[in-house]
């Protein structure tokens, strides 16, 4: 019998990715969203693209505990894949309550109908805003976490936390959970069918969505926060990963923990390409590849952004058995075709 995975926030970006290729890998998923930051545009393209008409999905909030906790009495759940939060890192300086409640609150709630219902394998999205400012370039696993530049950054450190004393505390217990967080760095792209891909509500806060509205005429003009950092064009850099690499790399440590192949109860990796790509150069590569001219300019710095990050992924590589293969170019031609679709074009 399959293994059944929830995906919590399975109805965004990220989690539209991860479903399918679950479903891809043979594990059936139970798909939960409160769908604030999303339509059904991209859980009906899992859909077409899996062919699977049935996937489970639970309009829930996360932050609802007898909500999450009906879900669990529903399913037999045998791992959980958590997306459900907010992540601008701009609107949790602005508004740090709204992200300390529903990141935190829906969270604890998982992880308590996990262990009320015998326990469970959590694979927690965490992100490489916990590394802070970094000292030291490439990111390890073991590179010491910063203060967080931002209150969605501090909402990573304190759910890893919480999910590694939650495993300490339940390792001898009969509701064992085992986790996981994958540390992952700026995901990008869109599906190959053009059918799911990255599509925020009201202005994008993440870069690339916001470069295909500008393409598309959507923005009149793509805002590129600073160009006076000590990098060499001036803009920040970043691990930019492909969408769909990175959806792989969740589904190969769900199987890892499934399978029994952790070497602790709780593990950390690195989800990146190792290479730091700056915001200029991606902004001058989608321009490239697509053919097209970009109306941009340069604006202040952006409160809570970091000058410079990027990934040692080795680890990864090694104990999870895979690696970033996408290239940019082929990243960037997938969102500008996934832009086009949603323009009908």
């Amino acid at each position: 019998m399959a293994k059944r995975v929830l995906v919590s926030g399975g109805a965004g970006y990220i989690g539209s990715h991860v479903t399918v290729e679950l479903i891809a890998a043979g594990y059936d998923v139970v798909v939960a969203d409160n769908m604030s930051n999303c339509d059904m545009t991209c859980f009906e393209g899992v859909r077409k693209i899996t062919g699977r008409d049935d996937i489970p999905f639970e309009q829930i909030d996360c932050c609802d505990a007898a909500a999450v906790e009906k879900l669990f009495t529903d399913y037999q759940i045998d791992a959980v894949i958590h997306f459900a939060a907010f992540k601008a890192v701009g609107e949790s300086v602005a508004k740090p309550i709204m992200y300390y409640r529903n990141n935190l609150v829906s969270f604890l709630n998982i992880l308590e109908s996990a262990g009320r219902h015998g326990g469970c394998n959590v694979l927690f999205s965490s992100s490489a805003t916990v590394y802070g400012e970094a000292e030291d370039l490439p990111v390890t696993e073991k590179t010491p976490r910063l203060p967080a530049t931002s209150p969605y950054g501090n909402t990573k450190q304190m759910c890893e936390d919480i999910l590694r004393d939650v495993v300490a505390a339940t390792a001898s217990s009969q509701g064992v959970i085992k986790g996981i967080a994958l540390r992952y760095f700026n995901p990008i792209g869109a599906h190959p069918s053009a059918l799911i891909g990255e599509l925020p509500r009201g202005v994008p806060n993440n870069l690339v969505p916001f470069i295909t509205q500008t393409a598309i005429g959507k923005r009149e003009c793509l805002s590129i926060f600073g160009n006076d950092y000590p990098t060499e064009d001036g803009t920040c850099l970043r691990d930019y990963i492909d969408i769909v690499d990175l959806a792989k790399a969740h589904v190969a440590a769900v199987s890892r923990m499934l399978d029994g192949k952790m070497k602790e109860g709780y593990e950390i990796f690195n989800i990146g390409t190792g290479r730091p790509v700056s915001v200029y150069e991606l902004v001058t590569a989608f321009e490239k590849v697509n053919g097209l001219k970009l109306n941009y300019r340069f604006v202040d710095r952006r409160p809570g952004d970091v000058m410079a990050i990027w990934a040692d992924t080795s680890l990864a590589n090694e104990e999870l058995g895979w690696k970033a293969e996408r290239t940019v170019e082929e990243t960037l031609a997938s969102a500008w075709a996934w832009e086009k679709h949603l323009a009908g074009k």
